[in-house]
């Protein structure tokens, strides 16, 4: 574990956990403002979807079709954008789509908005596509990929997804044996975030958790997931059910690190993730490795 993991997690689990549902509606009344000092970049196949294009250094080997997180509540594509950055320089075009947000918009809006946008990118036939997302944006991923299949869509060549948020009933042991110790979340957290998110749709439709979904005929997935997380068993039970499918899929469990480790740049561990999962990407290729 570094350093600047260790300081990070007691300070987010210090002056950010207690509060963390504040700061998540304060952030929803600032969202419009920073929208508009900082502006999206569509992309070229797409101008007037709602979406941030990071294009590759270089010619490009696919297009990575990637979810942000937020818990569904906040975030917006650009504010991602520097999420971009590795992958952009390792090759691939990144294509970051806007989703709807909850509350206002209730399941399934995120996932028509992916779907949308998913469709868009395929109707552009760039050459291959993947798939990458944290938290939020990686079970959205997953519930993507489930829908693809459903409408005989082509589904993406591999995932790579980072502490996926995979069932919003919060069924996994590690939401109260973790919960002390995951710097961020409590499970009545979790479950809030979830009920927002769902309206009156049951936190056990396969749409809106994908860990109660059929996985069979998923491409590769690589998993990373920190070992303090409440949302641990969310990324466990994945692998576990995938693999029993038949599905190829890699599981990574980071010691000491905070959910979402991968959007801190001042953490080495967050390059470390990052690296491994564009090396694990273009393994699915076929292309040389970046290390």
């Amino acid at each position: 574990m570094s350093e600047a993991a260790r300081r990070t997690s007691q300070f987010l689990r210090r002056f950010v956990k207690p509060r963390l549902p504040t700061l998540i509606r304060a952030a929803k009344l600032i969202q419009p403002a920073t929208r508009l000092l900082n502006k999206g970049r569509p992309a070229p196949f797409a101008p007037r979807l709602p979406a941030d294009w990071t294009p590759a250094s270089g010619i490009a080997m696919a297009t990575l079709f990637f979810l942000h997180g937020g818990g569904y509540l906040v975030g917006a594509p650009r504010q991602f954008r520097f999420a971009a950055g590795p992958f952009a320089a390792a090759g691939f075009d990144v294509f970051m789509p806007s989703y709807r947000l909850s509350p206002e918009n209730v399941f399934p809006a995120a996932l028509d908005d992916a779907f949308i946008a998913y469709q868009s990118l395929l109707d552009a036939a760039r050459g291959p596509i993947l798939l990458a997302g944290d938290s939020a944006g990686g079970g959205l991923a997953l519930s993507l990929m489930l829908r693809l299949r459903a409408a005989g869509l082509p589904l993406p060549s591999a995932a790579a997804l980072f502490s996926p948020w995979t069932d919003l009933a919060a069924t996994g042991a590690s939401t109260r044996t973790n919960e002390d110790c995951d710097a961020l979340f409590m499970r009545k957290t979790i479950l809030i975030g979830g009920r927002a998110m769902l309206g009156t749709s049951s936190a056990r439709d396969p749409l809106a958790s994908p860990l109660y979904g059929d996985l069979a005929g998923l491409p590769p997935l690589l998993v990373h997931v920190g070992v303090d997380e409440a949302l641990l068993d969310d990324s466990t039970r994945l692998v576990e059910r995938a693999r029993a499918a038949g599905v190829e899929a890699h599981l990574e469990l980071w010691p000491d690190v905070p959910h979402g480790w991968q959007l801190m740049p001042f953490m080495p561990e967050a390059m470390e993730s990052r690296l491994k999962a564009i090396d694990f990407l273009k393994e699915k290729l076929g292309a040389a490795p970046t290390s």
